[in-house]
C-alpha cells in the first residue's frame, strides 16, 4: 500500500516538472543583440558557471580552431574602455562598453590593433610598467559591431589557444551568462547526471564522507540502482556530480542549475545567471571542497552551507535541508542546461533505522570555529582571527606546533581540506634570534602548494602576513638575491642575428617584486606572460650598434640582482 503512494507520488512529481520554467525562468537579456567575437567556427572549449579551483568559469572559451592570431572582432558597437596586460588571469585583455548598459570582455589576446597597441605601449612607457590596467577615454577608440580589435592567442591564465568572452554589466561589474544572449550555438542534448551523495547534516561537512548513491539512466530519467536509500539522520541534504554537452559536440561543460523537491514541495535551487567576482570564490562552498581538495570528483551541493551568502542559491524551505520524520520522502533532483534542457532523478529516502547504532562523533580538536562568527585564536607564539565571512561550514579546529631543528617553529593550522573565504592575518612571535627585521618571509604549505609572504614586523617581535589558507605556517628568514640568467645572449655578443632578448629570474622564495632594464639608460619593457621568462623582442627602441643594457631585479623582502651586459645590434 505504501509502495503504491509513493508511486503516486512520483507521478505527481512528474506532473509537477511543469515547474521547470519556473524554476528556471528565461532571462530578459537582449537576444542576437551580440555577435560571435572571433573569426572561427562558432563552438565553445567551456561555459559560465563551470568548476574551477577556487573559482566558477566567468564566460564564455570560444573556440579558434585550435590556432592564434585569429581576428577578434567587437560582439556590438561601443568603445574600448579599458585595457588590461596581466602575467596570469586575462592576459593580454579588452574591455568595451556598450550603450544599452553592458560591457564586454575578451581575453587572453595577443596583438592588438594597430592604434590601440600603440596607445597601449606608450602608456607602458610613461608608466615604466608592463602589467598595467588601463582606463581609456571613452571617445578615443570607438567600435562598431564587427569592428577588428586585436588578434586571438594563448596569452595569461590560458592552456591552450582559444578567446575567453564576458558579458558584464558596466554599473555593478557583475558577469552574466553570455548563453543566455541567444548565441547561434544549437543545444538540445539534456545534461547528464553522473553522481548522488547524501550528507548528514546534524554535523559540519568538513567532518564527514560523503555517502554516494549508485544511479542509473531508466528511460528519460534516473533512478537509484538499489530502491533503498536510508537517511543517516532526520536531518539530510544532498550534492551531485553531473555535466552538460551543446549539440554536436562531446566536450563536457558545466551545467546551468539545478532544484531538489522533498515531497513536492520546492526545497532548494541554484542557478548560474550572474555571478561577481568577488563571489566566485563562493565555488568553494558550492562544492565538496573537502572531497575534491581529497582528489575526489567535484560535487554540487544542492543547499546552501551556513556560511555561503546571497551566493547562487534559493532555499523555499528549511535552507534546503530534508527534515525527516517517520515517513519515507519523495525526491526528485532537476538539472538544467542554459537552454533549459533538464533531465532528473527520483528516488524515495527512508527515515533513519530506529536504535541504529551511530558511529561516535568525537574529535580530538581545539577549538569550535563557526561561521558567521568572528573566530579568534590565541596561542603563546601565534595568533589570528577570522573575520565573519571566514568560513563556510563549522569547522572543529585542529592546532599543532612542530619545533624545528636549527629552524623556525613549524605551526599546523588545521589542514587545506577546510577551505577560507577571505584573507586573514596571521602572526607569529620569532623564536629564532633575528638581526633583520625586514627579512622575513612567512611561508606556508597546503596540500601540494607552498606560498611566501612578506612577513611585516611590528612591536614586541612579532611578525604577521595575510592568507586565504589553513596549513602549515613557518618564519623563513631570505637574505638571498634572485639569480638574472640570460638564455641564448652573453655579455659583449654580436646580437644582430636575435629576436628577441630572453632572461630567467629564479628566487628561493618563488615571489619576484620587480624587474627593470634600462638601455642605454632608457626604461626598456620586457614582457612575462605566464610568469615563466622576461622577454624583449627587439623595436625600434634599440637601433643598429652598440648598447648598454642594465637589469635589476628584486624579490619581497628587497634583495636584489643587478647585472650589466654590453652587445651590439
Amino acid at each position: 500500500m505504501q509502495q503504491n503512494r509513493f508511486h503516486l507520488l512520483i507521478i505527481a512529481l512528474l506532473t509537477t516538472l511543469g515547474l521547470n520554467a519556473q524554476i528556471f525562468s528565461p532571462k530578459k537579456y537582449p537576444q542576437q543583440y551580440f555577435q560571435w567575437p572571433v573569426d572561427a567556427a562558432v563552438g565553445i572549449v567551456a561555459n559560465f558557471g563551470e568548476l574551477r579551483p577556487n573559482h566558477y568559469h566567468m564566460g564564455l572559451d570560444c573556440r579558434t580552431d585550435q590556432v592564434e592570431n585569429k581576428p577578434v572582432y567587437a560582439a556590438a558597437a561601443g568603445y574600448i574602455a579599458k585595457v588590461k596586460i596581466e602575467p596570469f588571469g586575462f592576459g593580454r585583455c579588452i574591455y568595451i562598453n556598450h550603450p544599452n548598459g553592458l560591457t564586454t570582455l575578451y581575453a587572453h589576446l595577443n596583438a592588438f590593433e594597430p592604434a590601440l597597441e600603440n596607445y597601449v605601449t606608450t602608456q607602458q612607457y610613461l608608466l615604466q610598467r608592463w602589467d598595467v590596467f588601463l582606463d581609456i577615454p571613452a571617445k578615443l577608440f570607438p567600435v562598431k559591431a564587427g569592428d577588428y580589435i586585436a588578434n586571438s592567442g594563448n596569452t595569461g591564465g590560458s592552456q591552450g589557444p582559444h578567446v575567453h568572452f564576458e558579458i558584464r554589466d558596466t554599473k555593478t561589474d557583475k558577469v552574466l551568462n553570455p548563453l543566455l544572449f541567444g548565441f547561434n550555438i544549437p543545444d538540445n542534448v539534456p545534461p547528464t547526471i553522473v553522481r548522488l551523495a547524501m550528507y548528514d547534516r546534524t554535523k559540519s561537512t568538513y567532518d564527514q564522507s560523503p555517502q554516494y548513491v549508485a544511479i542509473k539512466k531508466v528511460g528519460t530519467h534516473y533512478e537509484p540502482v538499489n530502491a533503498t536509500i536510508v537517511a543517516p539522520s532526520n536531518y539530510i541534504s544532498f550534492g551531485i556530480s553531473a555535466v552538460d554537452k551543446v549539440t554536436g559536440s562531446a566536450n563536457p561543460n558545466g551545467i546551468y542549475g539545478a532544484a531538489v523537491m522533498d515531497n513536492n514541495q520546492l526545497l532548494s535551487s541554484f542557478e548560474m545567471d550572474s555571478i561577481s567576482y568577488d563571489e566566485t570564490r563562493y565555488l568553494n562552498a558550492h562544492i565538496d571542497y573537502k572531497t575534491r581538495s581529497s582528489g575526489g570528483p567535484f560535487i554540487q551541493h544542492l543547499s546552501a552551507l551556513p556560511g555561503y551568502y546571497n551566493g547562487i542559491y534559493k532555499s523555499y524551505k528549511n535552507f534546503g535541508v530534508t527534515v525527516m520524520n517517520n515517513e519515507p520522502h519523495a525526491i526528485a533532483i532537476v538539472v538544467a542546461d542554459a537552454a533549459l534542457n533538464t533531465d532528473t532523478l527520483y528516488f524515495t529516502v527512508q527515515p533513519p533505522m530506529p536504535n541504529a547504532v551511530k558511529a561516535p562523533y568525537n574529535f580530538n580538536y581545539t577549538q569550535k570555529m563557526i561561521p558567521g562568527f568572528i573566530n579568534v585564536f590565541e596561542r603563546n607564539n601565534l595568533r589570528f582571527y577570522l573575520p565573519e565571512n571566514a568560513l563556510y561550514d563549522t569547522v572543529n579546529f585542529v592546532y599543532k606546533e612542530t619545533p624545528v631543528a636549527n629552524g623556525a617553529t613549524v605551526y599546523q593550522l588545521h589542514n587545506a581540506t577546510v577551505p577560507v573565504q577571505c584573507y586573514y592575518s596571521i602572526s607569529i612571535l620569532d623564536d629564532v634570534a633575528l638581526t633583520d627585521t625586514g627579512k622575513m618571509m612567512m611561508k606556508t604549505v597546503y596540500g601540494s602548494k607552498t606560498d611566501f609572504k612578506k612577513a611585516n614586523f611590528s612591536k614586541g617581535g612579532w611578525f604577521t602576513a595575510a592568507f586565504r589558507n589553513f596549513g602549515t605556517f613557518q618564519l623563513v628568514k631570505d637574505t638571498l638575491p634572485p639569480s638574472l640568467t640570460p638564455i641564448g645572449f652573453k655579455d659583449g655578443m654580436k646580437a644582430s642575428s636575435l629576436k628577441r632578448l630572453l632572461f630567467s629570474v629564479v628566487d628561493n622564495t618563488e615571489e619576484i617584486g620587480s624587474f627593470n632594464a634600462w638601455l642605454d639608460g632608457n626604461w626598456l619593457r620586457f614582457s612575462n606572460d605566464k610568469g615563466r621568462n622576461f622577454i624583449y623582442v627587439f623595436d625600434e627602441k634599440c637601433a643598429p650598434g652598440a648598447h648598454t643594457l642594465m637589469i635589476k631585479v628584486a624579490d619581497l623582502c628587497g634583495n636584489t640582482t643587478t647585472k650589466t651586459f654590453a652587445f651590439t645590434r
